[in-house]
């Protein structure tokens, strides 16, 4: 039982989770701005993802839908920094009917669902938001950055082929019926979804900052350039490059590395050769606007 309360969750270099050390100590992880806004809570979900197959198409809950059927805070919004390129699928090309999806997703009809999606290569330094309810699935061989809202709530239309039992974890325990309430049978084009990251913090579209933020942040040539503080999950994306806190040394870094830096770290001065992202919560202003 212990093991899998520890399934999923970050644990510190000294052995405690993440978790437990926020909750002791919130201020120093997430400053009083974040606090004030959204309490002791990190509100975020970063994980690398490198998809050695095709994943199942699916979709996240929407926070209204979380809330009014599952009696939770927050449902699922994502969207994928891509690392090294493939294809994605994403967004419905025509509306379809709920009914049309059930009998897709009651006939294991993968030709159907991937039929009825967008898609599209996507290359290094490009974004692609998945807001809730668009049904979605990441391409073989894709390796990516992945922002989302902290929930474990995937409504799964296709499990043929996966190891996965579909028919009794697919539907977020609410049922087919359900569940595909809130997926989205509008057509949305996938175009409008996907952004460039060159240098700065990332204007998500649709939106999608009020749910996470993305800043990614280029030196050369021993240059320096300081980042807000804040908490963040950092990734070198690529090169070798030093970070100093505030009040703290300098510690190199190299391409693949990734550190956790909570607010009390102050600000971030980054200098080297190379590129580093920064995944954040979203602004605190956020939760009051």
């Amino acid at each position: 039982m212990s093991s899998e309360t520890r399934l999923g969750l970050t644990t510190l270099p000294g052995g405690e989770l993440l978790r437990d050390a926020v909750a002791a100590n919130p201020e120093e992880w997430l400053g009083t701005a974040h606090l004030e806004a959204f309490g002791p809570e990190t509100r975020l979900l970063v994980k690398l993802l490198d998809a050695g197959q095709r994943l199942p198409v699916h979709a996240h809950p929407s926070d209204e839908f979380a809330v009014r059927h599952l009696h939770l805070p927050n449902g699922k919004a994502e969207a994928w920094f891509i690392l090294s390129g493939g294809s994605v699928y994403a967004g419905l090309r025509e509306h379809v009917s709920r009914e049309a999806l059930r009998a897709l997703v009651d006939n294991q009809d993968t030709e159907g669902m991937l039929g009825l999606l967008h898609e599209r290569r996507v290359e290094p330094g490009e974004l692609v938001y998945i807001p809730p309810g668009v049904l979605h699935a990441i391409g073989a061989g894709v390796l990516l950055l992945e922002l989302q809202q902290p929930a474990d709530l995937s409504i799964l239309l296709e499990w043929r082929d996966f190891e996965l039992d579909g028919r009794a974890d697919g539907h977020i325990g609410l049922g087919f019926d359900r569940a595909l309430e809130a997926v989205e049978h509008d057509p949305r084009p996938i175009d409008e979804l996907i952004i460039t990251v060159a240098e700065g913090e990332a204007v998500l579209p649709d939106g999608g900052d009020a749910y996470f933020r993305l800043e990614r942040v280029p030196v050369a040539d021993d240059e320096a350039k300081t980042v807000d503080a804040g908490f963040a999950v950092v990734v070198v994306e690529s090169g070798a490059i030093f970070i100093e806190p505030e009040f703290g040394e300098p510690v190199r870094f190299t391409a693949g590395s990734t550190l956790l830096a909570p607010h009390g770290a102050g600000p971030l001065t980054i200098r080297g050769d190379g590129t580093v992202l920064l995944a954040r919560p979203p602004r605190p202003m956020r939760a009051n606007s």
